[in-house]
């Protein structure tokens, strides 16, 4: 089983694609999807789409999830970053796959254990966890990585509610 993990953004958008297999987690594939500073947003926007929708026809994951806008101090920022996810559900969708979404916080803590992990500790987990050599670059695409471990697990959880009701 195939799962997505996005880190949205305008400039840069992670992506990784994590199996679930007997002998556990392994990266299938990540990195980013990149637009150059300066091009017009639309164009951005339209680079994310079209480049995420080849991803997933590609490695065909059976569901997504995605980080959910953590609102900072810099509105400017957060409204792009909301564009760009916004852009990544409707591609997500357009492909027929059921997304969920997590909050940092969540996805620090099914990761490292610890919702309040920094940002190294997460990414050598991340790498630990799918036995990588490295930590996976850039960040966005470790961020992605860690969205998708944070999905396998809550899935997991889930079903073994369903199998307890």
């Amino acid at each position: 089983m195939v799962v997505v993990g996005i880190d949205p953004g305008t400039a840069t958008t992670g992506y990784g694609f994590v199996r679930e297999g007997e002998a556990g987690l392994v990266a299938v594939a990540y990195g980013v999807i990149s637009t150059p500073a300066g091009t017009p947003m639309p164009l951005r926007l339209q680079t994310i789409y079209r480049e995420l929708s080849r991803l997933v026809r590609l490695h065909q994951p059976v569901s997504a999830a995605v980080e959910q806008l953590f609102f900072s101090k810099n509105v400017t920022t957060a409204l792009a970053v909301g564009q760009a996810r916004g852009v990544v559900l409707l591609a997500l969708a357009e492909c027929g796959l059921e997304v969920a979404e997590y909050k940092p916080m969540e996805i620090k803590q099914a990761v490292s254990g610890y919702g309040g992990a920094g940002k190294r500790q997460v990414q050598e987990m991340v790498r630990m966890q799918l036995g990588l050599d490295e930590v996976p670059r850039p960040d966005d695409a470790a961020d992605a990585l860690a969205i998708a471990i944070c999905h396998v697990s809550r899935q997991r959880f889930q079903t073994l509610l369903d199998q307890s009701s």
